[in-house]
């Protein structure tokens, strides 16, 4: 039996891994992959229409392409496209098990989905507690990284980036991904936590962008990138004892008030100068660009894109606007 499953959105792992199951994020392996644009290429031709969600599109094809043979797809707290994902899956002979986290929040009825998926994969509750015990461990550097991130200029915002959706499955390999943010945290102790106050801080928030070079970019231009809001949020960076707790907090599948609520505490927290809102063409989420923009208090640059690979010169010149005003703002230009 191949004991990996991919996944198509954050789920409970601590459930997977007790079962002796390996998770894999098929959105990581979209974007890790040597050419994203083929795998939305191929999608299309296979059926899939332009006007689709290139995710669920790179998606598709790395399951189809993959030998993983299960996958739990996220049904109530994710794509509004994952239902018609789940079918075409299970025509290419996909085995797929739902997830859904209920809108309404109730303990309760997560609980049951936790059990639900328990049941399937032949695991109990006291096994899944002591994965949630190890995984607890490798969180608690991770949210440490992710302080630094935002205190100093130690920790880039494109690898804050990383290792927060590297969270999602833990590569695979909780020991593997702990050893490698080790070596990060080693390397942070022997160094000066020092922060130019010059260079104006960033908050992204929105889905994990499709391009390659955001943050890249943005901090080239002298920027620094101290928040990716929904990366941070599949990290699970809240202590929480109980599993169901945990997943009650994650404010991705809920209520985009809880999602508004976050955002505005951390960039008091973080002391953000300005944010980018990444947009995914034929995504539902676009519309909440309406409510960031009405409830938070801050510069806000919507970027709209459709397909993986490279910022285009538009995306660039925006940018760079953004970020000269937020310096003049500050008065560090003239």
């Amino acid at each position: 039996m191949n004991q990996q499953i991919g996944i198509t959105s954050t789920i409970p792992i601590e459930i997977l891994y007790a079962a002796g199951r390996i998770p894999v994020d098929l959105n990581n392996n979209f974007m890790t992959d040597k050419d994203p644009y083929s795998l939305v290429d191929s999608a299309e031709m296979d059926g899939f229409p332009r006007n689709s969600c290139a995710w669920i599109k790179g998606l598709y094809s790395v399951a189809v392409r993959s030998g993983i043979s299960e996958i739990i797809a996220v049904t109530e707290g994710d794509c509004s496209q994952n239902h018609s994902l789940m079918e075409v899956l299970r025509s290419r002979g996909k085995r797929v098990i739902p997830f859904a986290y209920p809108s309404s929040k109730d303990p309760n009825l997560l609980k049951l989905e936790m059990e639900r998926l328990m049941d399937r994969l032949g695991v109990g509750w006291a096994d899944v507690s002591r994965a949630k015990e190890r995984i607890d461990q490798i969180r608690r550097k991770i949210r440490y990284i992710d302080e630094i991130t935002w205190r100093s200029d130690l920790v880039s915002g494109e690898d804050n980036h990383i290792f927060l959706i590297n969270t999602t499955d833990m590569l695979g390999d909780p020991d593997r991904f702990e050893r490698k943010v080790d070596i990060v945290l080693n390397t942070i102790s022997n160094k000066p936590h020092l922060t130019d106050q010059r260079r104006p801080r960033i908050g992204f928030i929105g889905i994990p962008p499709i391009v390659s070079d955001m943050h890249r970019f943005t901090e080239g231009l002298g920027a620094r990138v101290v928040f990716n809001e929904v990366q941070r949020q599949f990290s699970m960076p809240y202590e929480t004892d109980g599993l169901v707790e945990q997943y009650l907090m994650y404010t991705y599948p809920y209520d985009i008030l809880d999602r508004i609520n976050d955002i505005k505490a951390e960039v008091l927290r973080r002391r953000i100068d300005g944010i980018i809102h990444y947009v995914q063409s034929f995504c539902h989420h676009q519309i909440e660009d309406i409510l960031f923009r009405r409830d938070i208090d801050k510069s806000i640059l919507t970027l709209e894109f459709d397909r993986p690979g490279p910022l285009d010169e538009r995306s660039k010149i925006r940018i760079e606007g953004f970020i000269d005003m937020l310096r003049d703002r500050k008065g560090l230009r003239g």
